[in-house]
C-alpha cells in the first residue's frame, strides 16, 4: 500500500463530509443523542474495521464519537484509510 500525495488527499478529503486531516490522519467527529447511540456507531464501524483489516482509533466522549484513521504501517495516508472513511460515512 503506497502513501497519497498531497494532491490526491486533498481530493479524497473533499468527496467526504466533515472529515479534516491533522497531520498525517484524517479524524471526523460524530455527534448523537446520548451514549447508548455513540456506542452502537461505534459497533458498527468495529465490524467494518474487523473486515477489511484496517482499524481507526476512536474516542467515545459520552455523544460524541471520534474517528481517526491513519496506516500506521505506512506512515500516514493510504487509499485503505480513504476507503474506510467512505464506509465509516454511510452507517454514520
Amino acid at each position: 500500500m503506497a502513501l497519497l500525495s498531497d494532491n490526491v488527499i486533498t481530493e479524497n478529503l473533499g468527496s467526504l463530509e466533515g472529515w479534516g486531516q491533522e497531520g498525517n490522519q484524517i479524524v471526523k467527529q460524530f455527534k448523537f443523542k446520548n451514549f447508548i447511540q455513540s456506542i452502537g456507531f461505534v459497533s458498527k464501524v468495529s465490524m467494518l474495521a474487523e473486515r477489511v483489516d484496517h482499524h481507526p482509533d476512536i474516542l467515545i466522549q459520552y455523544s460524541k464519537v471520534t474517528i481517526t484513521l491513519s496506516t500506521h504501517s505506512e506512515g500516514g495516508l493510504t487509499d485503505k484509510d480513504f476507503n474506510l472513511a467512505s464506509e465509516i460515512q454511510k452507517v454514520s
